[in-house]
């Protein structure tokens, strides 16, 4: 039976629980809106070049949302009301998996195998959808003789962008979050003399030397007759290991609230289960914590088997023999 660490002192979770929220607040007010305004920067010079690409939103041709899937989201909040993904669908009468595909984070573009007549249809409803319902008080050249100025296309482009960047509010900080919270573990690791391996170095998590760490690694673990890969964030060969052993493997975690973790607290249970059924009981499956994480949630994952290290108490790393 491995040691427990925060999991079973359940007479510390209350004070941890009050620590960490005031960490996540400290945190927010400090550099949330930094990011959230870096980001809207960005988002409104994309929305700029969306606009020019479409003639000022005069032209939204079935070719250029083939050649730039990516500025499907900027168009949808282009319209008066803004269009939600759903809501496209449902309107325009086009694939869900079109507009899904269209707006994947990682790798917008067109289904490979969706036919080509088809996409020409759907991409032409969309169009002609977004045309029609675009803005009037926001693109106000709509419908005029002059044309579009600098300083239109400028106040529309911030205007879209603030629409964009709103509703993508939760994973601009999500994401910010967790970048802080890999530093904080890496700075942590290197101040002990543990080396980063390269990312795409291509070493399997189960062949690292001791002494090292890296960021995303996928473990593999059975389903059924066949495999798929776990995500994990942070994967550490102890210096103390041996051969054969099991790196410890770490989920970051951070929460802005405490509806929503207790709606997600399955998702790492899930992980242990297949991890435990694929390499056995002395797997180490940790999560690093900041911010609203309840008892609720906590006995939870306690339950089954999972410990946690809190980031105001990020030494407690150490205990788990790092």
């Amino acid at each position: 039976m491995k040691l427990a660490v925060n999991r079973d002192k359940i007479d510390l979770w209350k004070a941890d629980i009050a620590r960490s929220v005031d960490l996540y607040n400290s945190w927010f007010m400090k550099f949330a809106p930094k990011a959230f305004r870096d980001t809207r920067i960005a988002t409104a010079k994309a929305v700029a070049a969306t606009l020019e690409a479409t003639k000022n939103l005069t032209d939204v041709r079935p070719e250029l949302l083939k050649a730039n899937p990516e500025i499907l989201p900027s168009l949808r909040m282009c319209t008066c009301p803004p269009i939600a993904r759903d809501r496209l669908v449902g309107l325009a009468q086009v694939s869900k998996n079109l507009v899904e595909s269209m707006e994947d984070e990682d790798r917008p573009r067109i289904p490979p195998r969706m036919a080509e007549t088809a996409v020409n249809a759907e991409l032409k409803q969309i169009g002609a959808l977004i045309e029609k319902l675009a803005d009037p008080d926001l693109f106000v050249w709509l419908g005029r003789k002059n044309p579009a100025t600098e300083e239109e296309r400028y106040r529309a482009a911030t205007i879209v962008a603030d629409r964009l960047c709103g509703s993508y509010a939760d994973p601009i900080i999500r994401n910010e979050q967790e970048r802080r919270q890999l530093h904080a573990i890496k700075t942590w690791l290197s101040a002990r003399g543990y080396t980063e391996l390269p990312s795409g170095s291509g070493t399997k998590f189960n062949e690292m030397t001791p002494g090292t760490f890296s960021f995303r690694l996928n473990v593999p673990v059975s389903k059924g007759d066949s495999s798929v890969n776990i995500p994990i964030d942070v994967v550490v060969m102890p210096k103390s290991a041996s051969h054969g052993d099991l790196p410890l493997l770490i989920e970051a975690k951070s929460a802005g609230d405490f509806t929503n973790v207790n709606k997600r607290r399955k998702e790492e249970a899930a992980k242990m289960s297949q991890l435990k059924e694929t390499y056995g009981d002395e797997v180490r499956y940790i999560l690093f914590l900041c911010g609203y994480f309840d008892g609720g949630y906590l006995g939870y994952e306690a339950s089954e088997g999972i410990d946690w290290v809190w980031e105001h108490r990020i030494d407690d790393l150490a205990l788990f023999a790092l």
